[in-house]
C-alpha cells in the first residue's frame, strides 16, 4: 500500500533509504507489497483529488463489480449501467492479481494488517475476494501495476465502492471489460509516486480511520 517503496527507476538516495533499517523504511518496503478530479479529465494528479460520482442501484442485489487489469479500472455495474468508474492499482507480473468471478468473502471497514512485515498498517475498506489474502482496499495508486496481488483503489473510491457492495457480490476480473474505450478511458491519470510515506505514527493511530471517513489522509 505505502507509495515510496516499488519505483521502476529506483535512486541511490532512495536505495539508502530503504536499506536503513529504519521503523519509516520497514513500513516503505510492507506498503509497496501489498477539491475533486472531474472524471472526465485525463489530466494527472494523486488519488487524494479523486471523488468519483456514484449512482445508487435499483436492486443492490444485482451490482457486480468488473475489473480491467489492463487498463487498470474497477466499475461498479448493474445490469449494463455503470454506477461508478475509478482508477485502480493491481498486480505486478511477477504477483499478478488473479483472474476470473469470485464474490466478495467478506468486508472491514477499519481492517489494519496482521502479518509481518508492516503489521498494524491500514487497510482501509477492505473487501476480500478469491481467498483471504486478496482483497480491494485502499492504497496508493500509479499508473502501472504495483501491488501484490490485491487491488487498490483512491481512498473516495474505495469508500463509495464499499457501500456499494456486499458480501457474496460478484467481482469478475479480467484483462479488458467493455467500457474501458468510453467510460475508463475518461478517467484521470491518477499517480501517487511523488507522495512523501506519512509517518508511522499516524498510520498506526486511529486517526488515519477517522480521516478516512473524511476522504483525506494526513496532510494530502
Amino acid at each position: 500500500m505505502e507509495n515510496n517503496s516499488v519505483r521502476s527507476n529506483v535512486t541511490m538516495k532512495s536505495l539508502t533509504r530503504l536499506l536503513a533499517g529504519t521503523a519509516l523504511a520497514a513500513s516503505a518496503f510492507f506498503l509497496a507489497s501489498c477539491g475533486s478530479s472531474s472524471p472526465t479529465s485525463n489530466s494527472p494528479g494523486t488519488s487524494f483529488s479523486f471523488d468519483p460520482p456514484v449512482t445508487q442501484p435499483t436492486n443492490p442485489a444485482a451490482v457486480r463489480i468488473a475489473v480491467s487489469l489492463s487498463k487498470q479500472r474497477l466499475y461498479v455495474v448493474e445490469g449494463d449501467k455503470v454506477l461508478l468508474a475509478t482508477p485502480c492499482a493491481v498486480g505486478r507480473s511477477s504477483t499478478p492479481t488473479p483472474t476470473g468471478t469470485f464474490p466478495i468473502k467478506s468486508k472491514t471497514k477499519f481492517r489494519r494488517r496482521q502479518g509481518n512485515p508492516g503489521r498494524g498498517y491500514p487497510m482501509t475498506y477492505w473487501m476480500s475476494f478469491y481467498s483471504p489474502a486478496y482483497g480491494m482496499h485502499w492504497g496508493f495508486v500509479k499508473p502501472f501495476p504495483c501491488t501484490a496481488g490485491c487491488i487498490r483503489l483512491p481512498l473516495n473510491s474505495a469508500r463509495k465502492v464499499f457501500n456499494l457492495v456486499r458480501v457474496g457480490t460478484k467481482v469478475q476480473v479480467s484483462n479488458s471489460q467493455p467500457w474501458d474505450a468510453t467510460i475508463g478511458a475518461k478517467l484521470p491519470v491518477l499517480d501517487d509516486t511523488p507522495l512523501p510515506n506519512p509517518p508511522l505514527s499516524y498510520m498506526k493511530s486511529e486517526q488515519v480511520f477517522k480521516d478516512a471517513e473524511q476522504g483525506k489522509m494526513w496532510t494530502f
